[in-house]
């Protein structure tokens, strides 16, 4: 899977799609750093003028959904369950099962770069729970508890 990442390390895109099946116009992170197998990542989202959502969201003050912020944490999630569970991941996606405690503290605009620090909390099964804080520049943009199942596709 992500061989290049086993502690503290890089996994770039294109190690991040054999990794999750999200294209684009979804896959919503860049980068993933500071790997720690099966606990913990940082997923990095260089935020453009170009993102497929802005022309919507909203013309002429264009803002990144909240809900597309905490589909990037759990994109950041997916990728710390599938290294971690390495071949054993193989054909296999991560759903969401659920979100709490979610909080959005300042919008998200275009040349901003979202660091998604996402940690496990627990891991029964298949069912694995993460908590995810999104920032900018330091500050916090979003939070958000969630829990994803992994299975056959």
């Amino acid at each position: 899977m992500a061989d290049q990442a086993a502690t503290g390390g890089i996994i770039d895109i294109a190690s991040i799609m054999r990794m999750i099946p999200h294209r684009y116009p979804f896959l919503l992170i860049d980068r993933v750093i500071d790997v720690v197998s099966g606990d913990s990542a940082t997923g990095i989202k260089n935020v453009t003028v170009n993102e497929p959502f802005f022309p919507g969201h909203f013309p002429g003050a264009p803002v990144m959904p909240g809900v597309l912020i905490v589909e990037a944490m759990a994109q950041t999630a997916a990728v710390i369950a599938v290294h971690a569970l390495g071949s054993e991941a193989e054909g296999k996606i991560v759903l969401f099962m659920s979100i709490d405690d979610c909080k959005f503290r300042r919008p998200v605009t275009p040349g901003d770069q979202l660091r998604l620090e996402v940690k496990k909390d627990r891991a029964r099964g298949p069912v694995w729970r993460f908590i995810g804080t999104a920032k900018v520049d330091g500050q916090v943009v979003a939070e958000a508890t969630f829990a994803a199942m992994i299975r056959d596709r």
